[in-house]
This record gives C-alpha cells, structure tokens and sequence, in this order.
C-alpha cells in the first residue's frame, strides 16, 4: 500500500487514506489562507499522486472547521509596495496548481467545512465533485475588496452557471449557501457539519472500485467538451471508447457484470 510522506511544506499535509490521498490546506492563524508555497507543494503532490498506482484519487480539504479563506490580505497589501511582476508570479504559482487539479488523470474531490472564500472557492470549483457541510458557505469576495477573480473562478462559474448568476456571485461577493449550490448543480454532496471529509472518502472509495483508465477518459473528455464542437468531440469519444474496450479491464469488468459479481480492477 503506498505510504503517506509530507512531502510539502508544513502547511500542506499529505496522508493517505486506502487508495486515496488527501491534501490538508492548514494555515490555521490566516483561516486556512492559502501561500506560494501550497501552490508549489499542490503541484508537487500531483504529481507524485500521478505516477504512484495505489493512487486512485485525491481529497483537498482544510484543517479544523474552514477550507480556505483564499488570500491572504496581509500578503496582498505588502505586495501593493512590491513591482506588479511579485503578484503576478504568485497568481501564476495558483493557476499552475489550478491547470494541474484540471488534468490531473484521477477524481479530485474536494471536502468543505466553513468558509470557502475568494481562491478557497476558486480552489473548490477546479475540483471535480464537490462535498460540502450543510453549513459551509461560498462566497467569491474579491469585488468586496476591489479585486477581481483568479483561480479560474471566472471560467468555471461562467460553465457551471446561467450568465447572470456567475455575474452575481462575482460582482456581488455575497454568500451562496452549499445547499442552494446543490440545487445549481455546482455542488455533488451535502452533509452533516463536521462529516464533509468522512462523506468525501465515502465518494472517493466508489471511485476507487472503478477502472482507473475509464475515469481518466472521462474526465478528459469533460474537460475537452467545452471547447470542442460536437463532431470532434464525437470523434474522441469514440477514439477512447475503442482503446477502453481493448484494455484488459473492459475484460474484468464486463466479465463481472455478467456473472453478477463485482469487478476486481487491481492497480490496472
């Protein structure tokens, strides 16, 4: 079984879970604000989650009660003195991680407790489910403080959501509760305060059982939809279909569920 190592800074922890590894943000003076430093250490994590196949998904979660308050402000304002070319470097560092959770080949589930705010919500939404506490709240405050979105907050919005109501998460910076998010379909689970990490493993353990080559295909194929036209993109569906079906788990699993059993996908 692979072994959890911390191989990032203190305020990014790994462990591993059976197949899964989870990614605590703690930077619990700052409200789980994240750093630079979590940037590169998300990357990091990635890519070894990539190349280990007892691997099978990833949880990004906050430590304590709050999953990230996004920036922090302090940071910010010093960096007001510093050349624009500081900030700009340290959006980079996020996009980078952001671009990475988006093509990584696995599920990446996020588990929010508290607040999401700013680039915690950013983080959230570049996830590919979402679970969160009956009492989390989300909220882009960036227009709070006379800044506009990074993370991806405006692209993942804008295809999640009617025009008007992206407009009014990001132009208003007002709460959105998880539960009204559920019913926009932006959020996958809603659960018990306290319980989004346990409710997470749940989910990442179904997921788990599946055929790692087929969630690749399918997460793939997710993220190319949008900016394909349907005729490409019936052409690669139909291009992972034939290499899924000639891979030795459509054996496994197709064999399984014509005997009634449940499939056995090892590490493959």
């Amino acid at each position: 079984m692979w072994k959890a190592e911390n191989l990032m800074s203190a305020q990014l922890q790994s462990t591993s879970h059976g197949a899964t590894m989870v990614l605590t943000v703690c930077n619990p003076e700052h409200r789980n604000a994240l750093t630079p430093e979590m940037y590169a250490a998300g990357v990091e994590a990635l890519s070894v989650a990539e190349s280990s196949a007892e691997v099978r998904s990833v949880i990004i979660t906050g430590q304590g009660s709050t999953f990230s308050a996004g920036g922090n402000l302090q940071r910010l304002l010093a960096n007001r003195q510093q050349p624009p070319e500081v900030q700009a470097q340290s959006i980079e560092g996020l996009h980078t991680w952001i671009e990475a959770i988006r093509t990584f080949p696995k599920p990446v589930v996020a588990a929010v407790e508290g607040a999401a705010a700013g680039a915690g919500f950013s983080l959230a939404l570049a996830c590919d489910l979402i679970v969160a506490a009956s009492d989390a709240v989300f909220v882009m405050a960036y227009s709070n403080v006379a800044l506009s979105p990074d993370g991806g907050a405006t692209w993942a919005l804008s295809h999640a959501l009617p025009r008007q109501l992206a407009t009014e998460l990001l132009m208003c910076g007002e709460r959105i509760s998880a539960e009204r998010l559920a019913a926009l379909g932006v959020v996958n689970r809603v659960t018990e305060s306290g319980h989004a990490l346990a409710e997470a493993l749940a989910l990442t353990e179904r997921l788990n059982a599946r055929a790692p080559n087929a969630l690749a295909s399918i997460k793939e194929l997710i993220h190319d939809a949008s900016q394909s036209s349907l005729t490409t993109q019936l052409a690669s569906e139909r291009d992972h279909f034939v290499r899924n079906l000639h891979h030795a788990n459509a054996g496994i699993g197709i064999a399984a569920f014509l005997d009634k059993r449940v499939a056995d996908y090892g590490t493959g």
